[in-house]
């Protein structure tokens, strides 16, 4: 360090050695702190932890452009089928418009659910149920132009009834979103939904002969269906879809779908120069599409539109559109569960609807249909690492770009491509609702979900839909029957109060308690479980004498005024056997639905159970109680729990006399055990605490004991002793039990015998009350 300091005067190296010891403490206290507190940041360090972060985002972004860039031209293929499919028959001439209405469709729906959706890497537009019933809708509109004949401007019409339904779609979903309902259309019966989808994969089947063929898969054209030419084109269909059957299943990237469909077409392609047949050639055989001349899609939404729509018809298309509004809400919820559960994600159902609902509106204001969130476009793109809304971005911005570009490939493409995807989407529903159901499905619900798709392909999804839900409502409304409204049931000698009676008494509790039978309903009662609740106790009096019929509601959610007259009848049975009926912890609905009653005046009704049972208790003891059984003095009560009057005399001069009043505490919760108490008179509560308040756990009358167990064990007091009524009590303090333990131990011996059989009682009963709770 001299060297450094030449040049310096001795002021100046004094001032410099300083600075330089200072600036070393405060390196040796930023090193310490940095052992507590963390490494210290260097420069570099800071500079490369800033840098980080933005590889980190570009490497995010390019997962997200390359998930969206598959995704997008997956999407293409998909839309060029569903625009086929919705735009065959009599609307094939104006294909290249379904083309440009459905990539609208999917550019909108992509942008705005990119934007708004919960799960940032949803991939939206049009799906396969949504184009079904698009399809269905169209095609009952263009039979109902035909018929009418009104085949002028089946084009523009067309495409203001799609964009119409569109709009419909997305003032349900916004207003769904809004209205929180989201999750109430989630109560659908489940053969319901099968039925539907089902039905939607057959209607997609047939939709793909009519893609491939240009005939519809049905009986009346079977011959021309199996005319050689027919028949190949079909053959080559159906090896597209079992390619894509084996190869989605082997293979699980993301290409392959994609691979196959190119694969596909190229391999049409070689055929065709192979067998030296031209595009032109091929084209009029109808292997591929015609070519369409570039079109620019105008809004529908104008007076000139308006005022040549067949406004008449929307009658007769109400059922289609509400199925298509229906079809559509089901969709975007059954998607969303699938998006949950393939990418672990959690989705805000509310936020869905109404991103899916601006969607649809955007998409109608500009001419498109109605659009979804996808789940395979959605998975395909999570597994591509797409996880931003970059994603849908991309897919919008793809779409887009086709759309521009205008429908002149669709010349080049096969329409055996196309509709083997069609054909394997169809396939693939029909077999995993209406085939592999069955495996884990009651025969009821999988003969439900059967006929359901059978009604929605012969009559409509509206009546399929409707029927579907009434048999849903019966056969829940069957299973639901078949429940027992009784959790479990009791009598009296088996299961008692909380009021700890004498020996005499609890004899005849376990003689006479069959008298009291008492009932735990659960559930919710309605005519079909209060009528299986009506024969049980029809049959219950027939067998067994009863005097007292107690039914608790506490588990009960609800009752129906069906249930109401099966205790009419309960009520007329019992009065035949003259059984009381005590009703105990009846909700304010429940209970207002029995006041509807002409019997209820009859009814006893009690706050708990524990009040039911302890009144019910001193009927049956009083009808069957002698005068010999009555309560005798304190000397008598102690010489037959002890074994004699000479035993009784001596516990006698070492208890203390008590008197408490009502409600006066005699031990508290937490105190030292240092006593055990003998109730002479009146009823003594066993209190413990709560969080709002102190419960009443056990009541004790005369001729019981309470306070041994603490006696013998010394722990702290685990409950507080409260007097109920007016009571005498004798109380016998630890001192003084040890003295007897001392200087008697007859008496000792004898003390201990009764303490160990007052416990061995108390411990058989709560092995009883257990066993009736686990019935």
């Amino acid at each position: 360090m001299s060297g450094e300091f030449d040049g310096l005067d001795a002021t100046e190296k004094a001032g410099f050695e300083a600075a330089l010891n200072r600036c070393g403490r405060l390196a040796l206290k930023l090193r310490a702190n940095s052992v507590t507190r963390g490494p210290s940041i260097s420069l570099t360090s800071w500079r490369w932890q800033t840098f980080v972060p933005s590889l980190s985002t570009i490497e995010t972004g390019l997962r997200d452009l390359f998930g969206g860039a598959i995704s997008g031209v997956v999407s293409i293929v998909y839309c060029v089928s569903y625009a086929a499919f919705i735009f065959s028959g009599p609307l094939a001439p104006w294909l290249s418009y379904g083309i440009a209405a459905t990539f609208i469709s999917t550019t909108i729906g992509a942008l705005v659910v990119a934007l708004r959706s919960s799960l940032p890497f949803t991939i939206a537009g049009p799906d396969s149920s949504t184009s079904v019933v698009t399809a269905t809708l169209v095609a009952a509109f263009a039979t109902w132009l035909v018929a009418n004949g009104a085949t002028d401007h089946v084009l523009g019409s067309t495409l203001l009834l799609m964009a119409l339904s569109s709009m419909l779609v997305g003032i349900l979903l916004c207003g769904l979103g809004l209205a929180r309902a989201g999750r109430a259309v989630r109560f659908v019966p489940y053969p319901v939904i099968g039925g539907f989808l089902g039905a939607t994969g057959w209607l997609m089947v047939s939709g793909a002969s009519q893609v491939i063929t240009d005939m519809p898969l049905a009986a009346a054209n079977i011959h021309a269906l199996l005319s050689p030419a027919s028949l190949f084109k079909l053959t080559a269909a159906a090896a597209i879809a079992v390619s894509l059957y084996f190869g989605l299943r082997r293979f699980r990237t993301p290409l392959v779908l994609l691979g196959l469909i190119l694969a596909g077409i190229a391999a049409a392609h070689l055929a065709f120069f192979a067998t030296g047949t031209s595009i032109t050639t091929a084209q009029a055989a109808g292997w591929l599409f015609k070519p369409e001349a570039a079109v620019a899609l105008k809004l529908p939404w104008n007076f000139e539109e308006f005022s040549r729509f067949p406004w008449p018809a929307l009658s007769s298309l109400a059922g289609d559109i509400v199925a298509m509004m229906f079809v559509t809400v089901m969709t975007v919820l059954l998607n969303t569960t699938g998006i949950e559960l393939e990418t672990r994600h959690e989705a805000n159902l509310e936020r869905e609807l109404n991103a899916v609902g601006s969607a649809n509106l955007l998409s109608a204001s500009l001419g498109g249909y109605v659009t979804c969130s996808s789940l395979s476009r959605t998975t395909l793109n999570y597994e591509a690492g797409g996880r931003g809304r970059l994603s849908g971005l991309t897919v919008a911005a793809i779409s887009g770009l086709v759309l521009a570009a205008g429908s002149g490939f669709l010349a080049y493409v096969p329409k055996f491509v196309l509709g083997g995807l069609l054909l394997y989407s169809g396939l693939y529903l029909l077999y995993r609702w209406l085939l592999d159901s069955w495996r884990y499905l009651s025969w009821v619900e999988y003969l439900s979900l059967a006929g359901i798709a059978v009604i929605i392909v012969e009559w409509g999804f509206i009546a399929g839909v409707l029927i579907g839900i009434v048999v849903g409502l019966a056969t829940f409304a069957l299973s639901v029957s078949r429940v027992h409204a009784i959790k479990f049931s009791f009598d009296g000698s088996e299961y008692h109060s909380s009021l700890d009676r004498r020996p005499d008494e609890l004899a005849l509790l376990a003689e006479y308690g069959r008298e009291i039978q008492g009932m735990f309903l659960h559930s919710y009662l309605f005519f079909g479980s209060a009528n299986r609740l009506h024969q049980h106790v029809k049959t219950l009096l027939a067998k067994q004498k009863c005097r007292f019929l107690l039914f608790d509601f506490r588990l009960v959610t609800g009752i129906d005024s069906s249930a109401t007259f099966s205790f009419t009848q309960i009520k007329q049975v019992a009065d035949q056997c003259g059984a009381r009926i005590i009703f105990t912890c009846l909700a304010r609905e429940v209970e207002n639905a029995f006041r509807a009653t002409r019997f209820f005046s009859d009814i006893v009704v009690a706050p708990n159970l524990d009040a039911a049972l302890e009144s019910s208790e001193n009927a049956i003891i009083e009808a069957h109680q002698t005068h010999d059984s009555e309560a005798g003095t304190l000397r008598e009560w102690f010489a037959e729990a002890l074994g004699g009057a000479e035993n009784a005399d001596q516990l006698i001069q070492h208890c203390r006399r008590i008197e408490v009043r009502p409600g006066e505490i005699i031990v508290r919760e937490g105190e030292p055990a240092n006593s055990m108490h003998f109730i002479l008179d009146g009823r003594v509560g066993i209190m413990v605490n709560a969080v709002s308040a102190p419960i009443r756990v056990r009541s004790l009358g005369p001729h019981t004991t309470i306070g041994e167990m603490g006696l013998i064990t010394r722990q702290p007091r685990s409950a507080t002793m409260q007097a109920e009524l007016a009571s005498v009590l004798y109380e016998l303090s630890a001192s003084a039990y040890e003295r007897i333990k001392r200087e008697n131990p007859g008496l000792s011996h004898a003390l201990l015998t009764y303490m160990i059989t007052v416990m061995a009682e108390r411990l058989s009963f709560a092995n009883r009350a257990i066993g009736v709770l686990q019935r």
